[in-house]
C-alpha cells in the first residue's frame, strides 16, 4: 500500500492557490511548513474500506473548507480526526451523512462512496442514509420524552418493530450496549431531561444504535462531560468498534490516543496525515503533526 497520496489536485478558479504556508505560533519557522494540497503522509487507505472518499472538496459560498481530500474509513475501525480549531474537521465528518445539506451555501464535491455507493447521487434516500450513518453530537441532545420514548422513536419511525415486545427488546438491547440499562430499567418512563450530561450522551448512543446502524459520527461527544462520564463513553467506543465502523472528532489527542486504532490530522482544510494512532502520536510522519501534538500549537 502506497504510503503517500499522490492523486493530483483538482484545479479550482474560484479558489487560487494549491498551497499553504503554516508557521506554529510562538515558534521559528520549520525546515517544512509547506502544505502541498492532495497529499497525506502516512496510510490514508484501507484494504477494506466502509467509506471510500476521494477529492473531496466542501465550499461555503466561495470560501473552500475542505481542500481535496483523498481517505478510506475501514470497517469496523474507530479513526480519530484531530487538530485545531477551524481545521476542518467536523466539516468534513458531517459529509459522511450529508449533514451539510441542511447548509444553503455549502457544496461539496468529489467522490463520496459508502460500500461502493455514492451517498450523494440524486437519487438517494438521505433518511436510509442517516439511519446507516448515525450521529452522536457535541452536547447531548435527548428529546423532552421519556428515557424509552427516546431510544424507541427511531425503531418506530423505521417501522423496524411491529410488536410492542419487540420495541421493548430493541430498547433493552440498546440501553445495554449503551452500558446504561442497570441505571435506567427502573425509570424508563421518566424524562431523559432530568439525567445527568454523562448519561445523556450514553442516551443519545443508545438512540443513535437502536436502529442498527453500521457507521457512528461522534462530534467531539465528550468535551461537556466530567472525566468520570468521559471514561465511560469511552470504554463504549472500545466495546462498539467490535459491531460498528467508528468516527470521532476530538480535542483531545490523549482520548485519541486511548480510543482509536488510526488518528487523521487536518490542518487549514488539509488532510495533513492519516497513521496508526501509536505511530501519530510516537513517530509523525510530518513536522506539522508533529508541532501540533507536542504542543508547539494550535
Amino acid at each position: 500500500m502506497s504510503t503517500m497520496n499522490t492523486l493530483k489536485p483538482a484545479v479550482d478558479k474560484e479558489v487560487g492557490a494549491s498551497r499553504d504556508t503554516v508557521v506554529p505560533a510562538h515558534e521559528e519557522r520549520p525546515e517544512s511548513a509547506v502544505i502541498e494540497e492532495a497529499k497525506t503522509v502516512g496510510k490514508p487507505f484501507s484494504d477494506d474500506p466502509k467509506f471510500k472518499l476521494r477529492n473531496v472538496e466542501v465550499f461555503y459560498g466561495q470560501d473552500r473548507a475542505i481542500k481535496n481530500i483523498s481517505l478510506d474509513i475501514a470497517r469496523n475501525e474507530v479513526i480519530a480526526f484531530i487538530g485545531p480549531s477551524g481545521c476542518g474537521k467536523s466539516t468534513f465528518l458531517r459529509c459522511l451523512n450529508r449533514m451539510n445539506d441542511s447548509i444553503d451555501i455549502c457544496r461539496v464535491r468529489g467522490s463520496l462512496l459508502l460500500d461502493d455507493q455514492n451517498i450523494y447521487d440524486s437519487k438517494r434516500d438521505v433518511v436510509e442514509l442517516r439511519a446507516r450513518v448515525g450521529m452522536v453530537f457535541q452536547k447531548p441532545n435527548p428529546f423532552p420524552k421519556s428515557i424509552y420514548d427516546n431510544v424507541a422513536y427511531g425503531p418506530r419511525i423505521h417501522g423496524l418493530a411491529n410488536r410492542k415486545s419487540d420495541l421493548d427488546d430493541i430498547v433493552e438491547n440498546s440501553l445495554r450496549k449503551a452500558g446504561l440499562w442497570d441505571e435506567a430499567k427502573d425509570r424508563l418512563d421518566a424524562t431523559a431531561t432530568g439525567m445527568s450530561g454523562g448519561q445523556q450522551q450514553r442516551l443519545c448512543i443508545a438512540r443513535a444504535i437502536a436502529i442498527s446502524p453500521e457507521v457512528i459520527l461522534m462530534d467531539e461527544p465528550c468535551s461537556a462531560l466530567d472525566p468520570i462520564a468521559t471514561a465511560k463513553v469511552e470504554e463504549l467506543i472500545a466495546e462498539m468498534s467490535e459491531s460498528y465502523t467508528i468516527v470521532i472528532v476530538t480535542h483531545s489527542m490523549q482520548q485519541a490516543a486511548r480510543v482509536s486504532h488510526r488518528t487523521a490530522y487536518f490542518h487549514l482544510g488539509h488532510l495533513v496525515e492519516v497513521n496508526e494512532t501509536n505511530k501519530v502520536f510516537t513517530a509523525p510522519e510530518h513536522e506539522l503533526t508533529e508541532s501540533y501534538i507536542t504542543g508547539r500549537f494550535g
